[in-house]
């Protein structure tokens, strides 16, 4: 999702203000860390203190609701609750409004009034705290705002924090002034790592790539120094160099820093490391390792803290969503997306914003529901009229689904820098969309808009690193106009130029070459690049909504017509002689196979493979011939990488909503249990 913020503000980084530059108030008492704070003596705030060290979480929300409803006119109280519900519940909206009231109970204008007074403690964290709440919540200004206070009334130097907040606003040039100021003005190791990850922030939002991104490297190299000396590994840092790594098109590089990081299971860091790994894998077709990076996926989720969970939720469901639709299970792809468009996420502590995340949200639900569409017409195919009925219309739905998704899309996407932006490949300050999902840009905005806008960003150095990204959009362009021939020229130099690794847009440009060949009637060109599409990604033969040619064999017996009918009127596939083969061996375990001209299997499944009891999405148990059993599970095999997300793990993807739904309805669990076994 872009640069993260290499420090935080708000609790986390509140204490770096406080123990550093209020040690010195005249606070009675022995000095006890409270709050991120030294001195504080309030007696109830030491215990709602102690209860969250002890994590007794229910004990400090009872504690702070307790004292202010004694006390509400206590700016201690006020803040000691916004903290419980920023901190244990991820609550930033509650929390906001109790911080706000804590400042208007105080309201100093002054250093001398706020000691005089005795609330100086409480004014300060409140500052401190809205700057970081309205940093997530999307209102950079404000937080600019209440660092302004507390640099006037406390005199303490800020400028270190502006930085990230002017990103945020891309006021590039304020914000390297900002960076360049601490640099010459601080020896504090954690302002000049912030100073440097503004400057890679401001570097790295130029199209045009740099040979050597010197503020990238230094920003990396100082959280490297002080991870070494503290002993404690923070991912951010790992995942920035990640970031940065790709932007380069470095790609074993990117990687080498995200395994690094997922060696540290780390709660308070808002950076997942197996999000990224996950985009990475499904970009490179390594099917297994995904599937084994979505289980240490929600392990990581299920263990950070709230106030990291409302930072990175969309993340978690898009980069899930995104595996849903390559594994066949695009609907529960499309409620994921749903989510993550519906869903407010706090965004402030990455360099993209709130509308880039609806805008791949909105994109990944477009083709969710487009790919379910296509697999609602093959589940028409195989049964009768009257019974499809039913089918027919749901298809319907989601073909406006698919419509409705994209139209918001490209309203998201409409502005013109918006659109340059993420054309870039691994465009760094954006929120990730995977490059094999890139090119569906073409569909949703037309191909006279994007080829304007591409030429430009040409023109603009975006491409300058590998030219290969530019052909393969020239390519969706060229095929969304049926222009053949420009098709294959801009694909084939697309997949000679663009970087080993990027296996599922390759899959994607084999897939389009194919198509454009057998229409122009060069069989051996299209033949060779199917069977290429289906080794690298099967499933964007049906995210394309693309029919194979095959040659569909078997002997005169009922059972096999009725197979051989089935996959007549398939849309994944048109029977011609010159196409591959498709065979049904009338064995004594009924096999169909599909197969290169040559004879060299590309998918195959026996009848003792597939179980008939088919689940309906009411939790019945609807039983299918066992001829189109065999046919609905044979298209899931072909046209699927062959990885296998359980009924659990979608679940645990959806959320502990729907899992407590699924396990209210006994018979609705006993049947899908059945399945599974």
């Amino acid at each position: 999702m872009g640069l993260l913020v290499a420090l935080l503000l708000g609790w986390v980084a509140a204490p770096a203000f406080a123990q550093n530059d209020l040690d010195g108030f005249d606070i009675p008492g022995t000095p006890t860390l409270c709050f991120g704070m030294l001195g504080i003596t309030e007696q109830r705030a030491l215990e709602i203190c102690d209860a969250l060290t002890l994590k007794e979480n229910v004990r400090a929300r009872e504690l702070a609701q307790r004292w202010i409803a004694e006390q509400p006119n206590s700016a201690a109280a006020q803040f000691a609750l916004a903290e419980v519900l920023i901190r244990v519940e991820g609550n930033l909206a509650r929390g906001l409004f109790h911080l706000a009231r804590a400042e208007e109970l105080t309201n100093y204008t002054s250093l001398g009034r706020a000691m005089a007074d005795g609330g100086a403690e409480w004014h300060y964290l409140a500052l401190s705290q809205l700057s970081y709440v309205h940093q997530l919540m999307g209102d950079q200004q404000a937080s600019l705002d209440y660092l302004d206070k507390i640099e006037a009334v406390y005199g303490q130097e800020v400028e270190s924090f502006r930085g990230w907040p002017l990103i945020k606003m891309q006021k590039w040039e304020e914000a390297r002034a900002s960076a360049n100021l601490v640099l010459n003005t601080s020896n504090d190791e954690r302002e000049r790592s912030r100073a440097w990850n503004t400057l890679c922030a401001v570097e790295l939002a130029s199209l045009r790539p740099a040979e050597s991104l010197e503020a990238c490297d230094k920003s990396i190299n100082e959280d490297a120094a002080a991870e070494e000396e503290s002993g404690v590994v923070d991912t951010v840092y790992l995942l920035n160099a990640s970031e940065v790594a790709l932007s380069m098109l470095r790609m074993e590089e990117a990687e080498d820093y995200l395994t690094r990081a997922s060696s540290h299971l780390n709660p308070d860091s808002v950076g997942d490391p197996w999000i990224n790994l996950l985009y990475l894998y499904m970009n490179q077709g390594r099917f297994e390792e995904a599937r084994t990076a979505l289980d240490s996926l929600l392990v990581w989720r299920d263990n950070q803290e709230p106030i990291v969970g409302v930072m990175n939720r969309a993340e978690h469901f898009l980069v899930s969503a995104a595996l849903l639709i390559l594994s066949g299970y695009p609907e529960d792809a499309a409620t994921l997306s749903a989510t993550a468009l519906n869903q407010p996420d706090r965004t402030g502590s990455y360099s993209a914003d709130e509308a880039q995340k609806d805008s791949i949200a909105a994109l990944i639900n477009h083709i969710a529901n487009q790919t379910a569409y296509e697999m609602k017409l093959e589940e028409v195919a195989i049964l009768p009229f009257p019974e499809s009925l039913s089918a027919r219309a749901e298809a319907l739905s989601l073909r406006f689904k698919s419509w409705r998704s994209a139209r918001h899309a490209a309203a998201l996407f409409a502005n013109t820098t918006t659109l340059q932006n993420r054309l870039r490949p691994y465009a760094p300050l954006d929120v990730h969309i995977p490059e094999w999902v890139e090119p569906e840009l073409v569909s949703i905005m037309g191909e006279g808009v994007m080829s304007s806008v591409l030429e430009e960003t040409l023109a603009a150095g975006a491409f300058s690193l590998n030219e290969g990204y530019y052909h393969a959009y020239h390519a969706e362009i060229a095929a969304q106009r049926g222009q053949d021939l420009l098709t294959i020229e801009h694909a084939g130099r697309a997949m000679n130029m663009l970087p080993t690794q990027e296996v599922l847009l390759k899959a994607r440009l084999a897939a389009r070459i194919a198509d454009a060949a057998w229409r122009m009637g060069e069989t051996e060109i299209a033949l060779s690049s199917y069977e290429q599409a289906l080794e690298w990604d099967p499933s964007s033969i049906r995210r394309l909504g693309l029919a194979l040619p095959v040659h569909i064999t078997g002997v005169d017996d009922e059972f096999v017509r009725e197979v051989i009918g089935y996959l007549e009127s398939s849309p994944r596939f048109r029977n011609h002689p010159d196409g591959l083969l498709l065979e049904v061996f009338p064995q004594s375990d009924l096999t169909l196979c599909l197969s290169t001209r040559g004879g060299s299997p590309l998918s195959c499944l026996q009848m003792g493979e597939v179980n008939t009891l088919e689940i309906g999405v009411d939790g019945e148990a609807e039983a299918l011939t066992p001829a189109q059993q065999l046919v609905r599970t044979f298209h899931n095999r072909t046209f699927g990488p062959g990885i296998e997300i359980s009924q659990t793990q979608r679940m645990a993807l959806m959320g502990s909503s729907v899992i407590l739904s699924s396990q209210n309805n006994a018979d609705v669990q006993r049947n899908r249990d059945a399945v599974l076994q």
